[in-house]
């Protein structure tokens, strides 16, 4: 009896990734497209640049089996536009039909429900009025300019004010001059107000420039952003809310449209929009009920440096009062103590970190301003009824 041949080995299939992988959005979608070849097992060799813009010229004559780009850069647009290769085209989403790329299937991000998400959440915290701080016009900002007009469409809807901001694109010539006009458009909006920031990297900038023009965040100015970048929640004082896209699920669709593709599918012009992945509520935009302004500079105040160690006297000393008359207000308008507030604010923040990050104990106890792990086990236990490595494995399981 002849012994049947061995089963034949899958063909590989050479797949290039033109994304910019210093991007937040860019390594999410990456991530999901990872995510998609690891657990479908698809035989891919995946290649990718660092920054890939230095290889268009020569794109045409790669020798792969198929191609996943950010078609919000017009230079690969432009680029792949002649490619024989299977093309699967991320990018933003458009109002207008005739903006996409014709002959591409298509995965884009919901820019109109990423601004109504974040203004919804403002709304949610009481506030009234609204602003938008978005980016220069540039053929390379046209989803930032998307999210202008979302906005502005919400805004009209509502009979509101449509307050924009575009700004300068920053550079270390502009640094100082852009946070100079920032800090005079702050001025101008009415208070209290809720900003939109088209990414968190401007919101980062908003919060600075609130900070050297001595507003309070976020009684004064709430700020929300966009693609909930959680490396960036380590360079910010007060960390912020955002909203994230919902980047992983457009990788693994975009992969999922390639592998198609590669097995003989014609996906011309086919287009999927993506949702958001959902608000991340923080300190920026925790706005409780109006505050007189010695309860709001010094909530202000705690929420920049409370995981630093802050004592009451040096709240009391920021604020220019006595300790007995800065707890006397916090009494009558929080009912609770300086000391309260700070620990809350701490406790707050440890939650973050081990919602969000892998860091050990230790260093989230460091990093909370708790001092110690013991100290750490102590409060959660008291306040939470749980230890912290229970509350992670709690929020983990509820993802």
């Amino acid at each position: 009896m002849r012994a049947s041949a061995p089963p034949a080995e899958p063909k590989v299939h050479r797949v290039a990734l033109l994304f910019h992988a210093s991007k937040v959005y860019d390594r999410e979608i990456i991530a999901g497209i990872g995510s998609y070849v690891h657990h479908t097992r698809v035989a891919w060799d995946l290649f990718l640049e660092e920054d890939f813009r230095f290889r268009l010229d020569g794109i045409a004559d790669w020798h792969g089996d198929g191609i996943i780009a950010d078609f919000d850069d017009p230079a690969v647009s432009a680029a792949l536009s002649s490619m024989q290769l299977p093309v699967v085209a991320v990018g933003s989403s458009y109002a207008d039909e005739a903006t996409y790329p014709a002959g591409v299937p298509y995965v884009a991000t919901d820019n109109q429900a990423l601004v109504q998400q974040a203004c919804g959440h403002l709304i949610d915290k009481g506030l009234r009025q609204f602003a938008c701080y978005s980016l220069p016009e540039s053929p390379l900002n046209r989803w930032a300019q998307e999210r202008e007009r979302a906005f502005e469409t919400l805004m009209l809807r509502d009979g509101m004010a449509c307050r924009i901001h575009r700004g300068l694109a920053t550079s270390a010539p502009t640094w100082d001059s852009a946070a100079r006009q920032l800090v005079g458009w702050l001025q101008t909006l009415p208070k209290p107000v809720g900003i939109i920031a088209v990414t968190d990297a401007r919101a980062r900038q908003l919060l600075q420039a609130c900070i050297l023009a001595g507003l309070a965040v976020p009684d004064e100015v709430a700020l929300v952003g966009i693609d909930n970048d959680t490396l960036g929640q380590h360079l910010t004082r007060i960390q912020l809310s955002s909203v994230s896209q919902g980047t992983h699920e457009m990788g693994r669709t975009a992969a999922h449209l390639l592998h198609q593709m590669l097995g003989g599918a014609v996906l011309k012009d086919t287009r999927i929009v993506v949702p958001p992945a959902g608000i991340h509520p923080r300190a920026s935009t925790q706005c409780e009920a109006p505050h007189g302004p010695y309860v709001m500079r010094a909530l202000h105040y705690i929420r920049q440096y409370a995981c630093q160690g802050i004592k009451t006297e040096q709240v009391a000393t920021h604020v220019g009062l006595s300790r007995s008359s800065l707890e006397t207000w916090f009494r009558r308008e929080l009912r609770r103590t300086v000391h309260d507030e700070i620990l809350l604010y701490k406790l707050q923040h440890a939650r973050t970190l081990l919602q969000e990050s892998p860091l050990s104990g230790a260093e989230v106890a460091s990093r909370s301003g708790f001092g110690s792990v013991q100290y750490l086990n102590a409060v959660f236990k008291r306040e939470l009824g749980c230890t912290p490595r229970e509350y992670r494995e709690r929020a983990a399981a509820a993802q």
